[in-house]
């Protein structure tokens, strides 16, 4: 089914979404957005590690990555990333990976012949110069420590050679027996909003607390963030408002949850289901991906609550706190057991989802004022229909479409508004059990990229 858990997660700082802008592949979610879609949610894995282990499935290593330039005018959106070298010393990794554009070069060099009359040495010379142009560059060097069993140390930093100064991020993370600790800190933050739009947070620091999910359906966190420094759009825009969840404050939020799911009907997976008879003998063959074992139709659901408050920044946001609900409800058709070759899987996610209770009621509330003076609209104000579909083209290789509609008629319009959408291809692993080799691309961002995701649901 729906990842149902990133109803509460949308309402914090580390809800990590997919992207080839930076190196290590993850811009944040802006904390009160509407729920992005699950496709576009970046692997668990970093960056580093997804290279390592897929880049033995493509020539010398090297992975391509397609994004727009900064300015939406040059050329260069097509990248290639590679590990360009690891060590391992026991407790301790790092890893250094490098990216080049190979169409900006190609650019550079048609303009420099096209403006030259004839082919000299000069001409030479300067089509040279191109090749250490170091905008076509990227670095990004990873680390990781084990400071125990329970705990461990991440730091990274990325260098683009068409920007001025470097990423770094750093992340002490702490697992107690029912809890996840997490310190981290940015400087710069990438986020992205909802529109698609990058935005750079001088600097921030969270530290978060969420326990793991009970088998009750209850889970809860909490956390406090800061950010400091005005933050910057990635690509200028006339009409472009800062989000209020990016100025400079101090934020505490907590939040709870309560997930339940319940199946309409399933045909669990038999042992003679993944034995194949054949004139050696039986030889087991299970299903590519193990969560898609089943033919099954379910209803799962969430709810919860959040509850923040928040100090400084400007008179917009000094002193305020808020109290809220959210909830989403999801309808999981599917056909097949993901085994054989050919038609084996056509499976159907249907997701609704509220990410603020207050602003839908205010809005149903004011469709009844006889005079309605004009107001700001919350984006939060519509509910949102997530629609997923997989369909199995050979084999491991799965098609998907995710889609987000939003319901809204305020303006005019009665009929659901496409407001998201990206396809990929996945080729499922399946000596991993659950993890796939996942191939995207975002119309609306103008971006995709290849990823290595280990049990998504």
């Amino acid at each position: 089914m729906a990842n149902l858990r990133t109803a509460m997660d949308a309402a914090f700082w580390d809800l990590n979404i997919s992207t080839p802008q930076a190196i290590d592949g993850v811009a944040r979610a802006i904390p009160g957005d509407p729920i992005p879609l699950d496709n576009s949610r970046a692997s668990r894995a970093l960056r580093f590690q997804q290279i390592s282990l897929i880049g033995n499935g493509f020539p010398l290593g090297i992975i391509p990555s397609f994004s727009p330039s900064a300015d939406h005018k040059g050329l260069g959106s097509f990248a290639l990333q590679s590990l360009i070298g690891k060590a391992d010393f026991g407790n301790w990794w790092v890893g250094l990976i490098g990216q080049f554009r190979p169409m900006k070069l190609i650019s550079s060099i048609k303009a420099e012949v096209s403006a030259s009359e004839e082919w000299d040495l000069p001409l030479l010379k300067e089509t040279a110069k191109h090749f250490a142009d170091k905008s076509l560059f990227a670095f990004g060097l990873c680390s990781q420590i084990a400071l125990s069993s329970s705990s461990s140390l991440l730091f990274s930093t990325e260098k683009h050679g068409e920007k001025k100064g470097r990423r770094s991020k750093a992340m002490l993370f702490h697992k107690l027996p029912d809890h996840d600790i997490t310190l981290e800190a940015a400087w710069p933050e990438l986020f992205i909003d909802h529109k698609g739009k990058y935005w750079e947070v001088p600097e921030s620091i969270s530290l978060d607390c969420s326990s793991l999910v009970s088998d009750s359906g209850l889970r809860y966190r909490f956390g406090i963030h800061k950010n400091s420094g005005l933050p910057q759009a990635a690509v200028r825009s006339i009409n472009t408002e800062t989000p209020i969840a990016l100025l400079p404050r101090l934020c505490a939020k907590a939040a709870f949850s309560y997930e339940k799911s319940k199946d309409l009907w399933r045909q669990k997976e038999t042992k003679e289901d993944v034995i194949d008879e054949t004139e050696q003998g039986p030889v087991w063959r299970p299903a590519y991906d193990v969560c898609l074992k089943d033919p099954h139709a379910a209803i799962s659901g969430i709810i919860g609550g959040t509850c923040e408050a928040w100090i400084g920044g400007e008179k917009r946001t000094k002193n305020r706190g808020c109290v809220d609900l959210f909830g989403s409800l999801c309808y999981t058709f599917q056909h097949g057991r993901f085994r054989n070759m050919y038609g084996d899987l056509t499976r159907i996610d249907a997701r609704l989802n509220i990410a603020s209770a207050s602003a839908v009621l205010e809005k149903a509330s004011s469709l009844f004022r006889s005079a309605q003076s004009k107001q700001t609209i919350n984006e939060l104000s519509s509910p949102r229909l997530n629609l997923i579909f997989q369909q199995q083209i050979v084999g491991p290789i799965v098609f998907r479409i995710d889609s987000k509609f939003g319901l809204d008629s305020s303006s005019g319009k009665h009929r659901p508004q496409l407001e998201d959408l990206i396809y990929s291809l996945n080729y499922s692993l399946r000596l991993l059990g659950s993890g796939k080799v996942v191939a995207w691309f975002s119309p609306k961002r103008k971006e995709g990229m290849i990823e290595l995701r280990i049990f998504e649901f």
